[in-house]
């Protein structure tokens, strides 16, 4: 904790970058699922929301999530114990997302699910 006002400024100065960070994320997420005509270069894919918009968008999230769970939960300042809890957590979401596609592409059919 911050002992001095000198480390209270500094905390508030990085909680102010902070914020301004998760603004910025927040404003390019809105901007990637649907740009205007003037930021045509923001929409990356095909034209309109597509998957690749979401994955630069899940990005987008991750980061901001990270931001989040660094400064204001506290995380860099733990022991390495947490540092490998919150990395494998990281890890296995990633799994679970990289399991989530390939599922969309599984050469499996079911015939209650998939009418012809």
């Amino acid at each position: 904790m911050a002992d001095s006002i000198e480390a209270i400024q500094k905390s508030k100065k990085t909680y102010l970058m902070v914020f301004g960070a998760l603004l910025v994320g927040t404003v390019l997420t809105v901007l990637v699922a649907d740009p205007p005509e003037f930021l045509y270069w923001l929409d990356v894919g095909k034209h309109g929301f597509d998957k690749y918009d979401a994955i630069v968008g899940l990005m987008i999230a991750t980061t901001k999530a990270s931001l989040v769970a660094l400064i204001f939960m506290h995380l860099n300042h733990e022991k390495k114990a947490i540092y490998w809890i919150f990395v494998n957590s990281l890890i296995l979401c990633a799994i679970m997302f990289a399991l989530l596609f390939l599922a969309k592409y599984s050469p499996i059919f079911d015939r209650f699910f998939y009418h012809q």
